[in-house]
């Protein structure tokens, strides 16, 4: 007496195939996702010296364009400057001379620079 079975499932060729395919695309996601992670990088620390450079001017429209405006005078609660916590930046002058760089912690590979009429390079 045979017993016709109706046995269900993938083969192991099926389960193969599938395990390819999903390989494929993640060797084409992850370095994509390297370069969004990089833009995003670079696009904080563009965000943080422009801000900076807003506070600055802030500061010296209530004081006078000869003040030194520094990192610690943006971060006070007058100017609302806050900076995020990958970003490393480096501000002083006055306000004809002032330039800021700025560089992100997770992404050294680019600094970016912001002079006294706010225009971001790097």
């Amino acid at each position: 007496m045979s017993k016709i079975r109706n046995e269900k499932g993938f083969t192991l060729i099926e389960l193969l195939i599938v395990i390819a395919i999903i390989g494929i695309l993640a060797a084409i996601a992850i370095p994509q996702f390297n370069q969004y992670k990089a833009r995003a990088y670079d696009s904080d620390v563009k965000s943080n010296i422009h801000n900076i450079y807003l506070a600055c001017k802030a500061y010296w429209a209530d004081s006078g364009s000869a003040g030194v405006c520094t990192q610690a005078t943006a971060l006070l609660t007058t100017y609302g400057y806050i900076q995020s916590a990958a970003v490393s930046i480096d501000v002083s002058a006055d306000e004809t001379t002032w330039t800021g760089t700025g560089i992100n912690m997770n992404n050294t590979a680019k600094v970016f620079t912001v002079n006294s009429l706010g225009a971001i390079s790097g």
